[in-house]
């Protein structure tokens, strides 16, 4: 598998910078960051949901 050396993520960081310009990129990475947060919440309560849903043993 391909993994990116030193010069390759500066030419990368470089072609996004042209691509979204200095002001869309915060806007860009906020967004991006909303995105994983909501996500994470997503999963984090359908888990809380399927704990739930499971019955609970009787211990007699």
């Amino acid at each position: 598998m391909w993994v990116p050396g030193g010069q390759e993520l500066i030419i990368i960081l470089i072609v996004v910078l042209i691509l979204f310009g200095g002001t869309k990129l915060p806007q860009l990475m906020r967004g991006m960051g909303t995105g994983i947060k909501e996500f994470k919440q997503a999963i984090k309560d359908d888990d809380d949901k399927q704990a739930d849903d499971k019955p609970e043993n009787d211990k007699k």
